[in-house]
């Protein structure tokens, strides 16, 4: 018995050496898993403005209505994300720095700045695309275990 313990603890340092091509197991159960990373979401946006002035967001940041800012459910904090309207086609990059919108069916909630660049402050709504430009910087969101955003 001492011999067998005696001979797998030398092939465990044998196994787990820097000179041996052999590398320590690794158990597939324990690696997490991998998810695609999205691009692009198409769906509704609102806009929130002056009641949250200068509220705390999910990120730490105090709100401001004239920077160009959005909410997101399941974007990480600090993604920069370029957003267009599809009625009219104009566009803005804003970073997601807080998390909403609360009502189902909408996919973002842009500041009140994003909104009026994007021309739709009267009518409250718009069916946009959301581009992502890039996520912060050492986050690899296919590790967040974090669910893949919807396309509606």
């Amino acid at each position: 018995m001492r011999k067998l313990v005696m001979g797998c603890a030398v092939a465990g340092l044998i196994a787990l050496s820097p000179t041996s091509e052999a590398g320590p197991t690794v158990l597939l159960g324990t690696l997490p898993m991998l998810r695609p990373v999205p691009k692009v979401e198409v769906g509704l946006a609102s806009w929130y403005g002056i009641e949250r002035q200068g509220m705390p967001t999910a990120s730490g940041q105090l709100f401001d209505k004239d920077r160009l800012t959005a909410a997101h459910r399941k974007f990480p904090l600090g993604t920069r994300v370029r957003v267009t309207n599809l009625k009219n086609l104009k566009s803005t990059t804003l970073t997601v720095n807080d998390r909403g919108p609360g009502i189902p069916g909408r996919v973002i909630d842009l500041s009140w700045a994003a909104a009026r660049q994007l021309g739709f402050l009267e009518a409250g709504l718009a069916r946009v695309k959301i581009d992502v430009v890039s996520y912060p910087e050492g986050c690899d969101w296919r590790l967040a275990g974090t669910e893949t955003p919807k396309v509606n």
